[in-house]
């Protein structure tokens, strides 16, 4: 469907608009924990279900979005979602026990689930080849900077207000995209009805959320735990089952066939791995600032806050340097900048600057900026425009199994040098598996430089 210049951007607006906020929530509750614990009473154990279940439903809805965006307009589907995400974020902040803020978080994911791999689609749909870089360095803003400023924000609203405000504030804002999505959004992508099967629905929702309940859980349980392993065994054989039964289907619900390109596999490759290496320090500078510094929830987001300046202000610019030159040298430098960064952190001591630890993290984040969407769209690229919402469910997929799997191998790394350390002080014993964490990421970078240097991508007439 053809349609004005004015309309795709207010299109694009509204997607990304959509995908911001939903990305954002990903974030908010990480240090909402232990206020929710005291108003509800709960362990926490039972506060972390708040963040798993989240990333559960999340698992189990965007591998079948390539299947709802073919079934459905993205008008309507998009406009389902928002409504899911703004009815869940409602039922949050009215919250009376933890069941009900349980059954919010679910609520919100399933509408989220949705809006992300659908805002790629639309907007690869909508534009060529050549200019798909700059619109994705947009989206690159989204992804990088939403769930960078969430810790600053949660932390400044805790402080001045209550947990209730990381839903109040989200209301306001949800529902004016809601509004906008439904006068305003215009289709561009067209239906291509599938085959809804039941069973694979099925084994996609116990393959990809058994992973990611095992590895999320090993983080903090270790992978001896029995609910752990169980967990993984499950989801690898119906994982397993997904993928074969998808394969010999006339009409997969997701087309796993999407990797016989060369140049797909790779750039998915690539963009998971600079994806999980942004999580992942993350999350070991959050436990350095937080219990090895003692320092607070609102410090250590603007500690982090500058990376997430430096990934918004050079994704749109990344993007357009894509569309001229392509992607292999933005791979290299970036990952060539990750590299630098990563390893310095193995040698954080009890009183390294904080200011030279969030310059170490902005120089990560312009080397995630430089990697993880302009090679999101060279895999794209590289896949005829029938596949394109399959190859954004797979990609999307990975990116959320990936960084689930290397925070959890990260934090088990940590924990395992900490009981090596345990009769040292406890900021000591974590400062030591901080350490050994970052050397594991390190070698991470290590490879994704060496992947990017061999990475062959599309020639450029080809593209």
């Amino acid at each position: 469907m053809d349609i004005s210049t004015t309309q795709r951007k207010l299109v694009v607006t509204i997607l990304l608009s959509a995908a911001f906020i939903s990305i954002l929530n990903q974030t908010l509750l990480m240090i909402a924990m232990p206020p929710i614990m005291a108003d509800f009473k709960i362990k926490a154990s039972e506060a972390q279900w708040l963040t798993t279940i989240y990333l559960l439903t999340n698992g189990i809805l965007i591998p079948i979005t390539a299947f709802l965006i073919g079934r459905f307009s993205n008008k309507a589907l998009l406009s389902v979602a928002l409504a899911l995400f703004s009815v869940g974020t409602l039922l949050g902040a009215f919250a009376s026990n933890y069941t009900v803020l349980l059954v919010a978080r679910v609520i919100q994911a399933a509408g989220a689930g949705i809006i992300m791999p659908l805002m790629q689609t639309v907007l690869l749909t909508m534009y060529p080849k050549e200019n798909r870089g700059a619109v994705m360095g947009m989206a690159g803003l989204v992804t990088g900077f939403a769930p960078a400023i969430g810790p600053t924000l949660s932390g400044w609203l805790i402080e001045q207000f209550t947990w209730r405000y990381l839903f109040y504030t989200m209301i306001p804002v949800s529902i004016v995209v809601l509004i906008m999505a439904l006068f305003m959004m215009k289709n561009v992508t067209k239906k291509q009805p599938g085959q809804f099967d039941t069973l694979s629905v099925i084994l996609s929702s116990f393959g990809w959320g058994g992973l990611l309940y095992g590895f999320s859980v090993a983080g903090s349980a270790g992978f001896g735990d029995t609910i752990v392993w169980v967990s993984l065994v499950i989801g690898s054989i119906s994982l397993g089952a997904f993928i074969y039964r998808q394969l010999n289907m006339d009409k997969p619900i997701l087309e796993f066939r999407v990797f016989q390109s060369k140049v797909f596999t790779i750039s998915t490759l690539l963009s998971a791995l600079v994806y999980v290496l942004m999580i992942g320090s993350q999350i070991l500078l959050t436990f350095y600032v937080q219990n090895v510094r003692q320092m607070s929830a609102l410090e250590t987001g603007f500690m982090l806050l500058p990376g997430a300046l430096v990934m918004g202000f050079f994704s749109p610019q990344a993007g357009k340097i894509f569309d001229k030159f392509g992607g292999k040298w933005l791979a290299i430098i970036g990952f060539g900048l990750i590299l630098i960064g990563t390893p310095a952190y193995v040698f954080l001591s009890m009183d390294t600057s904080i200011w030279f630890i969030a310059f170490l993290f902005s120089l990560i984040s312009l080397g995630v900026s430089m990697i993880m969407m302009p090679l999101t769209t060279a895999g794209m690229n590289a896949l005829p425009i029938h596949l394109m919402a399959h190859g954004t469910a797979v990609s999307s997929t990975l990116r959320m199994v990936a960084g689930a799997i290397v925070s959890a191998l990260l934090v088990t790394i940590m924990s395992s040098v900490m009981n090596l350390y345990e009769k040292l002080p406890l900021t000591e014993s974590m400062l030591y598996g901080i350490r050994m964490a970052f050397v594991a990421a390190g070698l991470l970078s290590l490879g994704g430089f060496v992947l990017a240097l061999v990475y062959k991508e599309a020639p450029r007439n080809a593209r």
